[in-house]
């Protein structure tokens, strides 16, 4: 059987505020999927037609009603990950892209998905976060270079 991935577009928006690094990040509620963990402001699937950087040009104005360019978005990582449990719908591969610049002010656009939207610290974020976001914001807050490509859930 040929292996099948879902892709998914992540934007993590990044600042400096008084010398320190910030992400902005959004509580989720009501998705059926991590609520109540905080997570990357802007991801999402990429939809049928459009590009991985067309996606997340996308989900940052759906999310955040933010304007973002094509080339404002700086390549992270890609994550290619598995919940091990062979359904389509639980083998992803993840791009991770970095904004520090944008139009307009970050807000809560849906607010029956999103129950909070912050700033924080890179070396103070809240918890929970969902795990494998985790995984790349914690690799940022200690300065570690990511990989091009990083795998999550296969094991060692």
């Amino acid at each position: 059987m040929r292996f099948q991935v879902v892709p998914a577009a992540y934007v993590l928006f990044l600042r400096e505020h008084a010398g320190r690094p910030q992400i902005l990040l959004q509580q989720r509620q009501n998705t059926g999927y991590y609520d109540g963990h905080w997570a990357t402001a802007a991801a999402g699937h990429v939809e049928a037609g459009e590009s991985v950087l067309q996606a997340a040009v996308r989900e940052a104005a759906e999310e955040l009603g933010v304007t973002i360019g094509l080339y404002e978005l700086e390549p992270l990582t890609v994550m290619h990950r598995t919940q091990g449990t062979g359904d389509p719908i639980d083998e992803r591969v993840d791009f991770f892209f970095a904004c520090r610049q944008w139009d307009g002010s970050p807000r809560i656009v849906e607010p029956e998905k999103c129950s909070g939207l912050e700033w924080y610290d890179l070396d103070a974020l809240p918890d929970p976060v969902v795990p494998h976001e985790l995984v790349v914001i914690g690799t940022l807050a200690r300065g570690e270079e990511l990989p091009m490509v990083l795998p999550y859930g296969f094991g060692a």
